[in-house]
């Protein structure tokens, strides 16, 4: 079935026009992502382009041809800018521009005026570079796991290797009878092709904004906004996984307790902004302390607990004494303050098949009411003696004692 060029033509400008709108109305629904609005406008611009490029023959090839790859690279410009823009790279006006004045100027040059296939080959090139340009952006933001992104950049890098093809195949594949510009096998090819892409990254694009969205409305339920560490919810969600694996493949398990000695005293006296500043420095060296495998969370106010899975009673103190020592270090001065704040933490141990770390919560507060009570700026590891010390006054369940852990570190 032969297919008409005129009609791909005018079906590409419906469609590129269509989806420039699309994405323009999702990007007014969501307006801090901006990079779709950039998208959007690519799709305009590359629309008015295709509309130049069907009016050959009708009007001068400096507006047909000249001016009409000059917006097509734009367009593919400024869809590399919004992948630049997507995550969080400055715009660069200079290099917006670079592809279309670039090819102005060469028009311009009598050398290139009759040389079809050499202009052939620069126009495809502009394209090619700032389509893997933007295949290349997608790439180095790939720490972010967004699952859509993979799809772009195998379809943005695939695109650019077909727009550098351009040439060789205008000279492999045969021209129709009327030996015109529209009667090139490969025009077609190449004008269905940018049609299906144009579609299928429109998508993909747009479903990389949403799953971003979506991403970030995860994290922000599940994350603490502080200190970018799990909050109590996402950290009791992520024992209970941890349990589950624990009872198909038991490990020692040890479970840690910290909290931050007199934080209300230095809220009270240096302000809640340092306060903040404190809880900060205290994530970012819990964080190095521990292993990625690791858990730790903040469980409210200036409680944090941690669960350290596959390790020994021996590493875990160790591991604790880390996390003091490294904290003690880096808040003895803030801000030039002397604030010399310290933590005190309690550890519970598991070598049982069984793993309960709403229970081991129980018994690691245990310990760290010993460290509190022996001095502050220590470690204490649960053990049966302090349970018979605290029986007393222990909670009837260790649902109650994580409740009464998390009130307390509000208070």
């Amino acid at each position: 079935m032969n297919l008409d060029i005129n009609t791909l033509f005018m079906v590409t400008i419906y469609v590129e026009a269509i989806l420039g709108l699309l994405l323009l109305f999702a990007w007014a629904q969501n307006t801090q992502i901006h990079a779709v609005c950039w998208w959007g406008f690519a799709h305009l611009i590359r629309a008015g382009s295709v509309v130049l490029f069907g009016m050959y023959g009708t009007v001068p090839d400096v507006v047909s041809i000249d001016l009409a790859n000059a917006l097509l690279f734009t367009a593919f410009a400024v869809t590399w800018t919004g992948a630049r823009v997507f995550d969080g790279r400055p715009v660069e006006p200079v290099y917006l521009v670079t592809g279309a004045v670039l090819w102005l100027l060469i028009c311009r040059l009598p050398v290139f005026v009759e040389a079809v296939q050499l202009r052939a080959l620069i126009a495809s090139g502009i394209i090619t570079c700032y389509t893997w340009l933007t295949a290349f952006e997608f790439w180095r933001g790939r720490d972010e796991p967004l699952v859509s992104r993979w799809p772009a950049i195998f379809m943005l890098f695939a695109h650019g290797a077909l727009y550098l093809l351009r040439t060789p195949l205008i000279a492999l594949l045969p021209a129709t009878s009327d030996n015109s510009m529209y009667g090139s096998v490969w025009l077609t090819v190449l004008s269905s092709e940018a049609l299906l892409f144009t579609i299928s990254v429109a998508f993909i694009l747009l479903a990389m904004a949403k799953e971003r969205t979506e991403l970030r409305h995860r994290n922000a339920a599940m994350l603490d906004p502080l200190t970018g560490l799990a909050n109590r919810r996402s950290f009791l969600v992520d024992a209970d996984h941890l349990a589950k694996r624990h009872s198909a493949d038991a490990r020692p398990t040890a479970v840690l307790l910290i909290d931050l000695d007199h934080f209300k005293s230095i809220n009270d006296r240096f302000g809640h902004a340092l306060g903040d500043r404190v809880l900060e420095m205290f994530a970012d060296v819990a964080r190095n302390s521990l292993r990625a495998s690791d858990l730790v969370g903040r469980l409210g106010g200036e409680e944090f607990a941690a669960v350290i899975y596959d390790t020994s009673r021996d590493k875990a103190a160790v591991i604790a004494e880390r996390i003091r020592e490294g904290f003690a270090a880096v808040a003895n001065e803030v801000d030039g303050r002397p604030l010399c704040a310290t933590v005190s933490i309690g550890i519970a141990y598991c070598e049982t098949a069984a793993l309960d770390v709403q229970e081991m919560l129980v018994q690691a507060d245990q310990a760290l009411y010993f460290a509190k009570e022996n001095g502050r700026n220590r470690v204490e590891i649960a053990s049966l003696d302090m349970v018979m010390a605290r029986a007393p006054q222990a909670p009837a369940s260790a649902t109650d004692a994580l409740a009464a852990i998390t009130s307390k570190s509000a208070a």
